[in-house]
């Protein structure tokens, strides 16, 4: 059988040695020991399938962790709404009278974080559901005109307002509210007919609101 093996290749001689190791190994391996063996495969196996659901729990876990983040990061998005601006972004000047209630546009923004207040119309319109404070001011020189009246609207309905006259001097009023809104609902003020204000780069006329809560 030597003479035999040492004629083989070399590819020959290592396919033979691995049968025989194989054989052997076959032979050698008591019952115990192969149940041993299943035992431990089988508790291999058990492992790997708890691994899997432990991974597929924590990526639902991560995934609901990413969607409330996400949450709470539109949420204050939405709480970061504030602006406020003044009558005129330069010079002095009065503003009426007119024969009809006229919207009071306010060119010089000072803040407007959320972008809800449009310095081309003159209204705000609310980002997001939530209760609002507004506030605002008016001057009035009483030169050759006697009347100042300024009001605060909610889409068409009139919330607050100020008025004033006199003969000769200036005239000082303001007024605020808070507004429960829902998403796009109109706030902007109005001049009443036959009234006037006043305004310059001290900033006597302006009009400011931002949200306190989020409903």
């Amino acid at each position: 059988m030597k003479s035999a093996i040492m004629k083989m290749s070399a590819a020959q001689q290592m396919i033979f040695l691995l049968y025989l190791g194989v054989s052997f190994a076959h032979i050698s391996v008591k019952p115990e020991q192969l149940k041993n063996i299943e035992d431990r495969l089988r508790i291999t196996e058990e492992t790997l399938i708890e691994l899997k659901r432990e991974n597929e729990a924590l990526r639902s876990l991560t995934k609901a962790s990413s969607d409330k983040l996400e949450s709470i990061e539109r949420e204050n998005k939405a709480k970061n709404i504030a602006f406020s601006a003044g009558l005129f972004s330069s010079g002095s000047q009065h503003i009426g009278p007119f024969e009809t209630d006229t919207t009071l546009v306010f060119q010089k923004v000072f803040t407007n974080i959320g972008n809800g207040y449009d310095s081309n119309t003159g209204i705000f319109k609310a980002p997001a559901n939530g209760v609002y404070f507004f506030r605002f001011y008016a001057h009035a020189q009483f030169h050759n005109h006697n009347q100042m009246a300024v009001s605060l609207y909610k889409d068409n309905e009139i919330q607050c307002s100020v008025f004033a006259t006199d003969n000769n001097g200036n005239a000082n009023g303001s007024n605020g509210v808070v507004l429960s809104l829902v998403k796009d609902d109109a706030v902007f003020i109005k001049l009443l007919k036959k009234s006037w204000v006043f305004d310059d780069p001290l900033g006597y006329t302006s009009f400011s609101g931002f949200l306190l809560f989020s409903l």
